[in-house]
């Protein structure tokens, strides 16, 4: 039999203890921040990546961290979740984005993790670790390690992980934890109101956020299984939603409704997700014939596309075309189904044009498109110009650098591909695999070159402690 106040640390404990699967991916990311990411199921994609850039600008730029080049990236789970590992990411589920129905509900899980980034809270974490050296944190930190192995399985087996992490906690020094979990709510709280004050500044409502942590609130006691992690990760207290619900009725930004244009392009992202995720008979559920607005269209032209054979039935993808000229992730869409069937010498056309659009510089319609005249064999050259450029724009995309690696092996440039190739493997996180390309590079390039200097500080890289 349960006593009541074991009951009640059982469930603080648990909800606590999960929220560290953030904290268990801070240490790993500071080994290698590469290698955190290499290990996340990272969902790239032009148009959507553009819309939560446009959607984290404001809020970035009210709590002064525009200077920190901060990116928010899509991990591909259903669940709704969000965290941060340390002060340049914001990852999101794609869950999360296709369960809000408005921006303004991605602008305020947005906002509130902003407040984690700003108040430094993943760092101040790591040092309250740090600084306790008893056997009772140590276990604690082995529980942390478990619990983050375990959600980050999913599944029964990350349940019965996570379980397991949780048994080793209770072996601890429950003061220890009691104070642990004490600063994480200290820390939701602090994050709430900092979220709310970068809405206010930049003039947005905090309704989204708001419903958010009502929503979730309502998990409270819904059994572990069916709870999200968010929930379970950023515990809802009845004082704190009280006191957010309070501050967010109280802002003159209450009302603020989401721009028409802003909310289009929402839902275009949330049917761009059905289409490409959900099996071809959920998303004609969700979006039935009957529905003819741009982004039902959009969901069904995808999921019939990828139900079968890519690109067999590109009607529906032309009709949007002709509708919007001068839509560019139209053309894209055209190209990646075109590329996904094999056909890379007629995905160039589509790909060419949704770049002129996008007025020549987006790094992964680039990448796209040097994909389709490395691959067909169309271009090779103007290929490798591509992949250059893509890649000082953004360094992590592996992608961009394994095909870059295989245009210099077609043009017998094999340095220059081992090279290409080390960076490749060290963007995935497999470290070991972008040693031996780099060595090999070394031995071949001209020694005190800017790509000799590359392929050594790959090479000799060293993880730092994270003790």
């Amino acid at each position: 039999m349960k006593t009541p106040g074991k009951t009640t640390f059982d469930r603080s404990l648990r909800a606590g203890l999960v929220a560290t699967l953030a904290f268990g991916a801070t240490l790993v990311a500071a080994v290698a921040p590469a290698a955190a990411q290499g290990g996340l199921p990272l969902v790239r994609d032009a148009e959507i990546e553009n819309l939560l850039r446009d959607y984290s600008k404001p809020i970035f730029r009210a709590a002064d961290l525009s200077a920190q080049n901060i990116s928010v990236r899509i991990i591909k789970h259903d669940s709704f979740n969000a965290f941060v590992v340390d002060g340049r990411n914001v990852y999101m589920n794609t869950g999360t984005l296709m369960t809000a129905k408005t921006p303004n509900e991605v602008i305020g899980v947005i906002a509130h993790e902003t407040g984690h980034i700003k108040g430094g809270h993943m760092a101040d974490l790591r040092s309250r670790i740090a600084r306790d050296q008893t056997k009772s944190m140590l276990l604690t930190l082995l529980g942390i390690g478990v619990m983050a192995a375990g959600a980050t399985a999913g599944g029964d087996s990350g349940r019965e992980m996570t379980g397991l992490g949780t048994g080793v906690m209770m072996g601890g020094n429950e003061m220890v934890m009691r104070s642990f979990l004490s600063r994480r709510r200290e820390q939701e709280s602090a994050a709430d109101q900092a979220g709310l004050s970068y809405l206010e500044r930049s003039k947005q409502s905090g309704m989204g956020m708001l419903e958010t942590f009502e929503r979730f609130a309502q998990q409270e006691y819904v059994s572990d299984a069916y709870q999200d992690p968010f929930m379970r990760s950023h515990p809802v207290a009845t004082d704190r939603l009280a006191r957010l619900r309070e501050k967010v009725m109280a802002s003159p930004y209450v009302d603020a409704k989401d721009p028409p244009a802003l909310q289009l392009r929402h839902d275009m992202m949330r049917a761009k997700l059905s289409g490409y995720i959900e099996r071809a008979q959920t998303v004609l559920n969700r979006y039935p014939a009957k529905d003819t607005s741009l982004p039902a269209r959009y969901a069904r032209a995808i999921a019939r596309n990828c139900s079968g054979r890519c690109a067999d039935n590109l009607g529906e993808i032309d009709a949007l075309i002709r509708e919007k000229p001068d839509n560019l992730y139209f053309y894209e869409l055209k190209g990646n189904l075109l590329q996904s069937a094999g056909k890379h010498p007629e995905a160039v056309a589509p790909l060419r044009k949704a770049l002129q659009l996008a007025g020549g510089n987006e790094p992964l319609i680039m990448t796209e498109l040097a994909q389709s005249l490395v691959e067909g064999d169309v271009a090779v050259d103007e290929g490798i110009d591509l992949l250059r450029k893509s890649a000082l724009a953004d360094d992590s995309n592996a992608l961009t650098h394994h095909l870059l690696a295989k245009a210099f092996y077609k043009r017998e440039r094999f340095p220059q591909a081992d090279l290409a190739a080390a960076q490749g493997h060290f963007a995935e996180g497999n470290v070991p695999q972008a040693k031996i390309f780099a060595k090999r590079a070394m031995a071949k390039l001209p020694r005190g070159s800017p790509e000799w200097i590359k392929a050594e500080d790959i090479a000799n890289y060293k993880a730092p402690s994270s003790g």
